[in-house]
């Protein structure tokens, strides 16, 4: 079953077992640079209003209306990562554990190929939860992604126009697929160490104009950032596929949000630089026992919305000043849950 709680996305799998339940909640963001330039990540700025297509039958497309599903805000150029948080199970001390599937416009984000059926181990097409805590682009080398910066689909920009020729389905594609009950109990008859990890939200936000335009926004490729996709540990057949949950993100321009919905979308997000200069901070995430995933070659092949629109002769991303973090936080996975880090004098 798959619920809309909180702004967040609520997959719960009650007859695999009682505490197969994986939310997904999708952060607003900086727009890091796109210099070609490696950068860490950056903050969660809070969710976007995520609002069920269902309760704006009346002004939304036909097609979004054929995929069900859910619609959220995006303005041109602005960002957004995946937060993944799997249920913690309290008599094992873990986090039930899940595979997810993610594609832009139908085209996988981690291995670059067309949405199919199912699970795939080579190139692997998803990601596994808890130990993948995010995602914030499209994977185009190991240990970096191109973080997802939503633009108009039919101007060319989105990985699915590039990789295809056709600006057809937009929005995001999710699937969400438990582990089997009899694995996991098997697996983790012991309690287990994890943590969990957030980049916290910092900023509020404000509604800006609105103007008459197409709805839709696909997610095409932005600037470089150092983000491991793990590879799965598991065997295939520890998925539960039959017992799989998917979803829709369909992505509507900022500029007609209100039209179609009746309320305000947030405002956009401060520029990489304005951010950097107020010393806020960015972070690095890393996981020793866990191997990356290699990037998708289809993936890196992508030109990046800084590319094509010089390419084009236009400007597709305003306020593209590279910039260098000061404030950085690593994050490292490891510690008991509940534990706290001890500082450094």
């Amino acid at each position: 079953m798959i619920e809309l709680a909180n702004e967040e996305l609520k997959f719960s799998f009650p007859d695999v077992h009682p505490d197969a339940e994986l939310t997904i909640e999708f952060q607003r963001t900086l727009r890091i640079p796109d210099d070609d330039q490696n950068h860490p990540l950056p903050p969660g700025l809070g969710s976007f209003p995520v609002q069920h297509v269902d309760d704006h039958a009346v002004n939304v497309p036909s097609k979004w209306l054929q995929h069900g599903g859910v619609m959220l805000p995006m303005f041109q150029s602005e960002a957004m990562w995946l937060n993944f948080d799997s249920m913690w199970v309290e008599d094992r001390d873990v986090s039930y554990p899940f595979a997810i599937k993610v594609a832009a416009g139908k085209q996988c984000a981690v291995s670059g190929e067309s949405w199919a059926e199912g699970l795939a181990r080579n190139p692997q097409n998803y990601m596994i939860a808890p130990e993948q805590p995010w995602l914030d682009g499209f994977v185009v080398e190991k240990g970096c992604v191109r973080q997802f910066v939503a633009m108009p689909l039919g101007a060319g920009y989105s990985a699915e126009e590039q990789i295809t020729g056709k600006a057809e389905h937009g929005g995001l594609q999710v699937a969400v697929y438990p582990m089997k009950r009899d694995v996991f109990e098997r697996r983790y008859p012991k309690p287990k160490r994890r943590m969990q990890l957030g980049r916290d939200s910092l900023c509020q936000s404000m509604a800006p104009e609105m103007a008459c335009m197409t709805p839709d926004m696909g997610l095409a490729p932005g600037g470089r950032m150092k983000q491991e996709i793990y590879d799965d540990p598991y065997d295939l057949n520890d998925w539960k596929i039959d017992a799989g949950g998917r979803c829709f993100i369909h992505l509507c321009n900022s500029m007609i949000w209100q039209s179609m919905t009746g309320s305000l979308p947030p405002h956009p997000a401060p520029t990489a630089k304005t951010y950097t200069d107020s010393g806020l901070p960015w972070f690095d995430y890393y996981d020793d026992s866990m191997t990356a995933v290699d990037g998708s070659s289809t993936l890196s092949n992508l030109k990046s919305v800084a590319q094509l629109s010089a390419e084009k002769g236009d400007v597709a991303l305003p306020e593209n000043e590279s910039v260098t973090p000061s404030n950085l936080v690593l994050c490292r996975k490891g510690l008991k849950k509940g534990q706290v880090r001890e500082g450094v004098i």
